[in-house]
């Protein structure tokens, strides 16, 4: 997981916000991906699948990994977050990059994101990759995402960590990778409160159902089958509204699995890239 002290590049949303932003490869390929993180998190949540899709695509492809507002380095602005809010922020940095579309793949709150994103901007989404991830959260989203964002202002991020580290892995990862663990936990230990709240209010009034019989792209869809943040009953949501989109369920995985099976994700994203070659 990334430092404090990790300088990344930098471009200005539409509202003049500094998004922060990585690219891995050749920014200059015709094989673009953009990939979004979850809640709380940060661009280096990605490293693990970055590292190996490199290694395998080389220089035949650029891979965007940044910071949504209110996270790591970008601003951190005090206002009311939006799902499409965040999407307009990805076409912000896609215009800086001057990439005229991309691969779109994003886990939990980067799903939304995502999923978001190819609603918006169509013309620009070459495919979909969505990752332990919801279009809806449900009728009692709102009132349980505002409980977790009071209660975090209310007795810090530290009251949190708990409840944290069973939503995001397994207990056999836990025990076995507890480097990753902590790393995750030290990110999202340094969030801003206020933030964090605003970002936990945003999944919790999020509702991108629209959109799903709306897309035309190949889509790929995964899920962790002990997921306890976005079951697999959400993914299936996702799958039967997007036409011609696959399902994953991976045994044993909870919900942050470009953490836990970066492999599994790296054949998801691979089998997308495929996907546009055919189509092109």
């Amino acid at each position: 997981m990334s430092k404090p002290s990790d300088k990344l590049q930098q471009a200005r949303s539409g509202d003049g916000e500094t998004l922060a932003y990585n690219v891995t490869g050749n920014p200059s390929a015709l094989l673009r991906f953009a990939l979004t993180h979850s809640l709380a998190l940060d661009h280096d949540f990605w490293a693990p699948v970055v590292a190996q899709l490199s290694a395998a695509l080389g220089q035949e492809a650029a891979i965007l990994t940044w910071d949504c507002r209110g996270h790591g380095q970008s601003s951190k602005p005090r206002q009311a977050y939006t799902v499409e809010q965040f999407a307009g922020d990805l076409a912000d940095l896609l215009d800086h990059l001057k990439w005229p579309d991309a691969i779109l793949a994003g886990a939990s709150m980067g799903g939304c994101i995502s999923l978001a994103f190819a609603g918006l901007y169509p013309q620009r989404t070459k495919g979909l990759g969505l990752f332990d991830t919801t279009a809806w959260y449900g009728a009692d989203a709102p009132k349980q995402w505002a409980e977790r964002a009071d209660k975090a202002l209310s007795d810090g991020l530290t009251a949190l960590v708990g409840f944290q580290k069973i939503r995001w892995f397994g207990d056999d990862f836990r025990d076995n990778h507890a480097d990753v663990v902590d790393q995750c936990l030290d990110v999202f230990l340094r969030n801003d409160l206020e933030a964090y709240a605003a970002s936990c209010r945003m999944l919790g009034a999020a509702d991108l159902r629209a959109h799903l019989p709306k897309i035309r792209v190949p889509t790929r869809v995964l899920v962790g089958a002990e997921d306890l943040a976005t079951p697999v009953a959400m993914a299936q949501v996702l799958h039967q509204g997007i036409a011609g989109s696959t399902l994953t369920i991976v045994p044993d995985a909870r919900h942050l699995s470009p953490l836990e099976v970066p492999d599994v994700i790296v054949g998801e994203l691979r089998a997308l890239a495929d996907a546009n070659l055919v189509q092109g």
